[in-house]
């Protein structure tokens, strides 16, 4: 990858205050190029330049690693990985689970799993309401409308879980779809470095445990 990526990177990751060590930032580099010489073939990402590829997918992906606990998580529709492929890199002790229907994309996946050494990420092309399995945590960045994301996941959540939802604009209307027993506990505006012209936020949603007692 070119001196500029590499700054880009660099200097992001310092702006997120997230740890990388060099056996780390040399994966997301790695990662970087896989994905670069993928999508002119594959046309995985509508982002073409190397650059933007470091803000909007590995910084972006990044930018909510503060959020993940637990030892396992979900990234539903996760497109080429993301931020899945990133978030294993970034905490090595997590198992990370990448969850899409379309096989190109999981391709890529598995291609990055191997050529990296990613031994905590496992692919799964499969249609989430055929998915069996529980997480602690479910992430998704783009992959449905909120109240959707809830409903089509709720059964791969664990008891005391989390959802993660990394979403652009939010229309009110997504947190009036959500389910009466689940609640936001926090919506985080995030700033991504080098991603000025979108909006971006986190919201932490989680059952709430007291509602099945109170009925």
């Amino acid at each position: 990858m070119t001196p500029s990526c590499e700054r880009i990177l660099d200097e992001g990751l310092a702006a997120l205050k997230v740890p990388c060590d060099a056996g780390q930032r040399q994966r997301l580099l790695a990662l970087l190029a896989l994905l670069h010489k993928w999508n002119r073939a594959y046309n995985l990402t509508a982002v073409r330049s190397p650059e933007a590829m470091v803000s909007r997918h590995l910084l972006d992906s990044a930018s909510v690693a503060f959020a993940v606990g637990g030892t396992n998580l979900l990234d539903v529709g996760s497109g080429p990985g993301f931020p899945g492929l990133v978030l294993a890199i970034l905490d090595p002790g997590l198992q990370v689970t990448l969850l899409d229907s379309n096989g190109k994309k999981v391709r890529f996946q598995r291609q990055a799993v191997m050529e990296l050494g990613l031994a905590n990420v496992r692919c799964e092309q499969v249609r989430v309401e055929s998915f069996d399995a529980t997480f602690d945590q479910v992430i998704s960045r783009a992959f449905a409308a909120l109240g959707d994301f809830i409903g089509l996941t709720e059964p791969l959540l664990a008891q005391g879980g989390e959802w993660l939802a990394m979403k652009g604009g939010l229309e009110p209307r997504e947190l009036e779809s959500l389910p009466p027993h689940v609640v936001v506990r926090e919506q985080l505006a995030l700033a991504v470095p080098g991603v000025d012209d979108v909006e971006r936020q986190l919201l932490r949603l989680g059952r709430d445990e007291q509602a099945g007692h109170r009925q």
